[in-house]
């Protein structure tokens, strides 16, 4: 049974923030969420008895999102923070990432996953070389939308001219890039202009406000609904007397639409089935689709088990031990050729050996060096791999989800690496 419109969960907007030191980021966050009332009573007292005992002269909204005690102790933020807020409209998570470039893999793991990039500019210094790094990342993690804002309006006058130079100076930076969908906003987080409301200072702007266009940005086409990609990540077999004879497939579906009835292929055996039902908790669905997770019973008994992937029969990813990719890395000790790694990639585990590095890519100006014998921490380049197994994949161009994996160490488990498939095969 198809839930009533006023029933269906409300839309989930995830945005990545990215900025340099002293752009306004953290008190723009804090603003958000004390305009859209979206903190406690107590959380607001504390905050302005701590920016009195500081001696401010005003609420240093800030601190509502920097909870380590050292990024407080330094005035910048050093980690990802996720916040939760939503509004009558929509819900949000925000992934608040740092801005130094020793803190690249920190942007990325917080903007992997972000159907928004938000990047800050103070209007007194205009574009910095950190803005544009910002801009290529987000790109180079395929981000669909980006806003550009243009903080500290207030302290320039609010000056059109000074907001007209920054927005066309990004804006033909933005074109050699990837980026979809842009937005230009002049706002002022201390002050509120253009945060939630629009500003009466700024009178000569007549676009939306920032909390406006993430309310009404449209996402849902961003999502890859044409293929139909369906990692397994759990078989369920209860063994009762009530589900005797249960079989289910839990996973989240990485792409495309399933239906009950539709014929698919699970890989890697490339036995087909039909799919009997689809079920989420104690109901059963007329369709699912991306990202929702869900329960899959097929009607024929086939050897499924975690890791396969389930597709249709005449669209499936490509089945590869060879990989072309774009790694960030995320270690202290370099990546170097003949290297030996665990890879996880949707649910499925297998180890790889580095190849290759192709080259490394300068995120400020993105010339290749080709003339390097590793990659360090927070550096990112192109890698070939191979996998000791085969591994079921789309260019993370086409599908973010089946095109990117992870690099762990096998000795200690730790995450090292990143990587997003450029091409297979």
């Amino acid at each position: 049974m198809t839930p009533a419109p006023a029933d269906r969960p409300m839309d989930l907007l995830r945005f990545a923030t990215a900025g340099s030191v002293d752009d306004g980021k953290s008190t723009l966050i804090g603003r958000l969420l004390l305009d859209s009332k979206a903190i406690f009573d107590d959380q607001l007292d504390a905050v302005e008895a701590t920016s009195a005992s500081k001696g401010y002269d005003y609420t240093d909204l800030a601190l509502l999102t920097d909870g380590l005690r050292s990024e407080r102790e330094q005035g910048i933020t050093i980690d990802v923070a996720y916040r939760y807020f939503a509004t009558p409209k929509r819900k949000f998570i925000i992934a608040d990432t740092p801005g130094h470039v020793q803190y690249t893999r920190n942007m990325v793991t917080g903007a992997s996953t972000a159907d928004l990039g938000l990047v800050l500019v103070d209007a007194r210094q205009g574009l910095t070389e950190q803005s544009r790094r910002h801009a290529v990342l987000l790109s180079l993690l395929r981000v669909p939308h980006l806003v550009l804002a243009v903080n500290k309006m207030d302290l320039v006058d609010f000056d059109q001219e000074v907001f007209d130079q920054i927005d066309a100076e990004f804006t033909a930076f933005a074109a050699k890039l990837n980026i979809p969908d842009l937005q230009v906003i002049p706002l002022s987080a201390l002050k509120g202009d253009n945060v939630v409301t629009r500003s009466a200072s700024m009178s000569w702007y007549e676009g939306p406000s920032l909390m406006h266009h993430l309310e009404h940005l449209h996402i849902a086409s961003d999502r890859d609904l044409r293929d139909v990609r369906f990692p397994v990540q759990y078989v369920i077999r209860p063994k009762s007397d009530e589900h005797h004879d249960y079989r289910g497939y839990a996973g989240q579906i990485a792409g495309g639409v399933l239906k009950p009835g539709d014929v698919v292929v699970v890989l890697p055996s490339g036995m087909t089935s039909t799919i009997e039902a689809i079920d989420l908790y104690d109901e059963q669905l007329d369709e699912a689709f991306a990202p929702m997770s869900v329960v899959v019973r097929l009607s024929d008994d086939v050897d499924v088990s975690r890791g396969d992937m389930i597709a249709r029969v005449n669209n499936q990813p490509i089945a590869t031990q060879d990989l072309d990719a774009m790694v960030c890395w995320m270690a202290n000790a370099p990546l170097r050729p003949r290297q030996k790694l665990a890879m996880k990639h949707t649910s499925r585990s297998a180890r790889v050996v580095v190849k290759e590095i192709a080259y490394r890519l300068d995120v400020n100006t993105l010339h290749r060096d080709t003339d390097i014998h590793g990659l360090g921490l927070n550096e990112i380049g192109r890698v070939q791999l191979r996998v000791t197994q085969p591994i079921f994949v789309d260019a993370y161009e086409r599908n973010r989800t089946t095109g990117s994996f992870i690099l762990v160490d096998e000795a200690t488990g730790a995450t090292v690496g990143a990587g997003m498939i450029g091409s297979a095969g």
